[in-house]
């Protein structure tokens, strides 16, 4: 099961735990300690719940403690990932078919916005650049509608559609990636053009190979920046109402542990993991020399209001079958076998309670391992 390790200034763990632990109730006798010793039963609730009756006298070393809320800090804590903010994050496609006839950069190169990357030899660009300038000289010797209409007896709308071939020209290089300068230099077809770079950033990916052969809409290049990334945090899903878009945060990492990374909670996700009751902050951190690298891990402390948590020994929890579970005492001499999902705890021997405990709930915190044995003894009998 998924954990966050979490980090509180709460008082003295000794004081904290006297406080909140110190009046566990030893509810065993001078006796034999073997489970075979106690004689159990269940029985079927209503709800569908099923309780053990078992006299807890019998148990030697057996104690009760009640399940506590404590407050929490105004500081939120949580574990995050660095990844790229991808909206600074720019793709190179193809946008003809053709072949790769020079390339001038490799991955992790820094590039300049506007930086010949690579060329493409393609005759899509030849014939469109013929197209333009076959338009362009009909435009410019067709002179204006009444000169034409006078001289050669032609409709006064021919000029208008001497014009529209011209721009439909203009706009076909457009989409094939030509900026109105490259258009206005155009003097004589060519089937090579230059990429340039759209944004000023680093290449992180490249899968253009020289002399390669490149279909329109296939994928060469990935650029991005890293003056601005997100950090994926995961929170408790408890924690959710202490948390809003605009908060001011702090970041650390192993990597740089003296230096701190300034930032805001930019958005939550809008979906809940159900198996481990978390949900994850995206945050906008400032990146000041690109020092934080996608896929590093970092530690996110975000200013928000005190909050509440639940907690109780480890010694009350059971594993078994890949999850938690806790016996509730019911009765003087009833217990229930519980799922319980817990998270990480700053104190050393106990554990956050994300659901399945209620605050005052009263635990099994020792022996609880031999009744989770007789709860699978009595089972076994019953079915």
């Amino acid at each position: 099961m998924k954990t966050l390790p979490r980090t509180f200034s709460l008082l003295p763990p000794a004081l904290l735990l006297s406080l909140l632990f110190g009046c566990d109730s030893p509810v065993s006798r001078a006796g034999t300690e073997t489970s075979s010793s106690a004689v159990a039963q269940l029985v079927h609730q209503p709800g569908g719940q099923e309780w053990m009756v078992i006299d807890l006298s019998q148990i030697a070393g057996l104690s009760i403690s009640s399940v506590q809320e404590v407050s929490l800090p105004g500081i939120l804590e949580a574990v995050g990932q660095v990844t790229f903010d991808d909206r600074l994050v720019s793709t190179m496609i193809s946008r003809v078919s053709g072949r790769l006839e020079d390339i001038r950069v490799s991955q992790w190169d820094t590039v300049r916005a506007g930086e010949n990357i690579l060329s493409i030899y393609s005759p899509d660009f030849m014939t469109a650049e013929a197209e333009y300038l076959e338009a362009a000289s009909s435009a410019s010797q067709s002179g204006s509608p009444r000169t034409q209409a006078d001289a050669f007896g032609m409709p006064a709308g021919s000029f208008s559609m001497t014009a529209n071939l011209k721009a439909a020209a203009v706009k076909k290089l457009e989409l094939l990636g030509l900026s109105p300068a490259d258009i206005w230099a155009i003097k004589e077809a060519t089937p090579s053009r230059w990429m340039r770079a759209p944004i000023s950033g680093i290449v992180v990916t490249k899968l253009a190979l020289r002399g390669a052969q490149v279909s329109a809409g296939d994928q060469l290049f990935s650029l991005a920046t890293l003056e601005r990334v997100w950090i994926n945090a995961d929170i408790y899903e408890d924690d959710l109402s202490r948390v809003h878009a605009g908060q001011s945060l702090e970041a650390v990492t192993a990597a740089y542990p003296d230096e701190t990374f300034k930032g805001v909670v930019d958005r939550t996700s809008p979906a809940l993991d159900p198996n481990t009751h978390t949900l994850q902050l995206r945050c906008q951190v400032q990146n000041p020399g690109e020092k934080l690298k996608p896929q590093m891990l970092a530690r996110v402390r975000i200013v928000t209001r005190p909050g509440a948590a639940l907690v109780v020994p480890q010694a009350a929890l059971v594993f078994d079958g890949n999850a938690y579970y806790a016996f509730v005492q019911t009765g003087a001499n009833t217990v229930e076998r519980r799922k319980v999902e817990i998270g990480s705890w700053n104190e050393h021997g106990y554990a956050r309670v994300v659901s399945g405990l209620k605050s005052g709930e009263r635990v099994i915190a020792h022996k609880s391992l031999q009744l989770n044995a007789l709860w699978h003894e009595v089972h076994g009998e019953s079915s």
